[in-house]
C-alpha cells in the first residue's frame, strides 16, 4: 500500500513517466523506501486502472512512446488521505542485525569481519547522502523542508548505527581479550 501512496506523492509534485519516478526514488527517498522498476511500472498500471492517475502518451520518433503519468484529483483524495490517516505499527526488518544475533558462533574474527563490513556499507551510505545533502539549497517552503528533514533523519541514523557499530566492534575486541586471559589463567 505504502509504495501506491509514495507513487502518488510523487506525481502530486510533478506528471512523471515511470522512469522519472524510479529517479525520484533513488534521488530521495532511497535510504528509507526502494522501489524497482518492474513495481514502479505495476503500480502506475492499477492507479491507471483505478482511475488514480491518467496518461498522456507523448510520440517519440525512433524510441517507445513517452508516457507522462498525472496525478488526478481522484488521486489527490486517496494521497490526502493516506497522509491524515493513522500510522500503523511498524515491523522492523534488520538482516544485520539478525545475523548480529547469531553471529557468535563465527569466532570474534568472524564477528569482527561482519562488523567491518557493515561499518564500510554504513559509511559509504553516510557519504551519499551527505553528498547528495550538500547539494540541497535551504528549504524555501514547508514541503521542501520535509523532504530535506527526511534526508537528515538518513544521515542522523546512519551515522548513530556507524557509532554504535564502532562501540560495537571494541566490545567483542574486550570481550575476546577478556575470555581469552579467563581461559589462560583457567588452565
Amino acid at each position: 500500500m505504502s509504495l501506491r501512496n509514495a507513487v502518488l506523492g510523487f506525481l502530486s509534485v510533478a506528471p512523471s513517466t515511470g522512469y522519472d519516478l524510479k529517479s525520484h526514488f533513488d534521488g530521495s527517498v532511497r535510504q528509507f523506501w526502494t522501489a524497482d522498476q518492474a513495481q514502479i511500472y505495476r503500480v502506475l498500471g492499477q492507479l491507471a486502472q483505478d482511475g488514480l492517475v491518467t496518461v498522456e502518451v507523448i510520440p517519440q520518433p525512433d524510441r517507445p512512446d513517452r508516457k507522462v503519468h498525472h496525478i488526478t484529483p481522484a488521486g489527490l483524495a486517496e494521497l490526502d488521505g493516506w497522509l491524515a490517516s493513522p500510522l500503523d505499527a511498524q515491523t522492523v526488518r534488520e538482516p544485520f542485525l539478525l545475523r548480529l544475533f547469531f553471529a557468535g558462533r563465527l569466532g570474534a574474527a568472524g564477528v569482527l569481519d561482519l562488523i567491518d563490513a557493515r561499518t564500510a556499507a554504513a559509511e559509504g551510505q553516510l557519504a551519499a547522502l551527505g553528498a547528495v545533502r550538500a547539494q540541497q539549497p535551504n528549504p524555501a517552503d514547508l514541503e521542501r523542508a520535509l523532504r530535506l528533514a527526511t534526508l537528515d533523519n538518513g544521515i542522523r541514523h546512519t551515522q548513530t548505527e556507524l557509532d554504535w557499530l564502532r562501540d560495537l566492534r571494541g566490545t567483542v575486541t574486550t570481550n575476546t581479550t577478556t575470555t581469552t586471559t579467563t581461559k589462560e589463567q583457567e588452565q
